[in-house]
């Protein structure tokens, strides 16, 4: 049955989406990264406290954006009010077969790596636990959205409370030969530290996709932007202290898997197995929010577009697209397919995403030049402090992760290129369509 979208979504569910989707593995890979690209301390917890105040920067940008075109598509919206229907649908179809799915993928792959040391299937068990993650939570999301925000609010407070025994844990350990390892030596470009930094925060814009469905999202994205970037900047730098606690800056350095070093201090050979269940519940939250916020896209594209109109319709009796639901899980299992060809299915997908992201997420950026252009004299029920120079800022981090992603990323960037630009006819014909 056809339906539209209700305003169910509380700011609760909201900042545990953002939770979910942004405190992710990364926080468990990059923190080395990043101590071997700053010169101490100081300027290494200082890169994270800058990396909060991005994503915040980011996110009241979105707020601005959400707050005066809410709607289920999210950036699809903000695109097409911007710079017109086929901008938009090439989005969508970026989106669909990318960006959205190839996180669905990588995210799968992180879970699946960590599962097998759990409970192994075998030669290939990394990637059956990720087709099973994958098919498991698209059929929770298919149930409804009631199950969809259950299912996220278990697992972000989970994952916060792993991470939170992870920090603890940090904050307790004696580790006195690591701390002795000397003073830390300098070094180390710190514009790629703040990449990784970046990177690890990255997800935070999936808020938009929730803005058609929250109660009042006029005030909510703003409290949702707030609160969710507060809870993730805190721990970020609660962990990271903790790491500097356990190892020193040097000991951080050396580190190649400092979660599970961590562990192993604390607890000995048991810390790998613990660390496992805590990414397993850190993918997994990641995994739920970002399957449910992605079927948007599907949706909006739908409703738009008399070609693919099945994918527009929101099933009433779960409140939520159930076909876009189907067909995203359904490319997610393709590409955990062809990620489980290669050596390393994450690096994989991460390679395929990332330029086709941060590409549209800078166009993103710059609608909201667009419409203060546009429309200069109207009444905005949030508008972003300090502008221009916050969203000048914004504009400025996504163009240089765009040209970074370019730079650094392998051919699997070029695979996702050549993918999206397989969009373009439908988005030329959807531009005649309407006309």
């Amino acid at each position: 049955m056809i339906s539209t979208p209700r305003k169910t979504i509380s700011v609760l569910d909201g900042i545990a989406f953002v939770v979910g989707i942004v405190i992710g593995v990364g926080i468990f890979r990059m923190p080395p990264l990043v101590a071997m690209n700053t010169p101490n301390e100081a300027m290494f917890l200082l890169a994270w406290l800058a990396g909060g105040l991005a994503m915040l920067i980011g996110t009241l940008c979105y707020a601005e954006l959400a707050a005066a075109h809410p709607d289920a598509g999210g950036e699809y919206q903000f695109l097409r009010l911007a710079y017109g229907r086929r901008v938009a649908v090439l989005f969508a179809w970026a989106r669909g077969t990318v960006i959205q799915t190839g996180a669905i993928a990588y995210v799968a792959f992180v879970f699946g790596d960590y599962a097998a040391q759990i409970l192994p299937l075998g030669v290939h068990g990394a990637s059956v636990w990720a087709a099973i993650s994958v098919i498991g939570f698209t059929g929770v999301n298919v149930l409804g959205t009631q199950p969809g925000k259950r299912t996220q609010v278990f697992f972000a407070i989970a994952t916060v409370v792993a991470v939170g025994a992870v920090i603890v844990a940090g904050l307790l350990s004696p580790a006195p030969a690591a701390k002795a390892a000397g003073a830390a030596s300098g070094g180390g470009a710190l514009g790629l530290a703040m990449v990784f930094v970046l990177l690890t925060y990255g997800g935070w814009n999936e808020v938009a996709y929730l803005s058609g469905e929250m109660k009042d999202p006029r005030r909510d994205m703003v409290r949702i932007a707030l609160a969710g970037t507060a809870v993730v900047t805190a721990i970020y730098l609660a962990i990271n202290f903790a790491y500097l606690n356990a190892f020193g800056f040097e000991g951080l350095r050396a580190s190649k898997a400092v979660g599970a070093d961590l562990m192993r201090v604390v607890v000995g050979d048991y810390g790998a197995m613990l660390l496992a269940v805590v990414v397993c519940c850190a993918a997994l939250s990641t995994l739920n929010a970002t399957i449910f916020t992605g079927a948007r896209a599907y949706y909006a594209l739908g409703r738009d577009l008399p070609l693919i109109r099945r994918l527009g319709v929101w099933d009433e009796r779960g409140d939520n697209p159930a076909n876009a639901f189907l067909l995203q899980g359904a490319i997610a299992l393709v590409l955990v397919f062809f990620g489980a060809l290669t050596r390393d299915g994450f690096s994989a997908m991460v390679d395929y995403t990332a330029p086709v992201f941060w590409f549209f997420l800078l166009l993103s950026a710059l609608s909201l030049f667009v419409f203060r252009w546009r429309e200069p004299a109207t009444q905005r029920p949030f508008s972003v402090p300090l502008y221009p120079l916050t969203p000048a800022i914004f504009v400025g981090v996504c163009a240089y992760l765009l040209y970074s992603s370019l730079a650094y990323t392998g051919v699997g960037a070029l695979f996702g290129i050549g993918v999206v630009a397989l969009g373009a006819p439908l988005a030329f014909w959807s531009r005649e369509a309407a006309d």
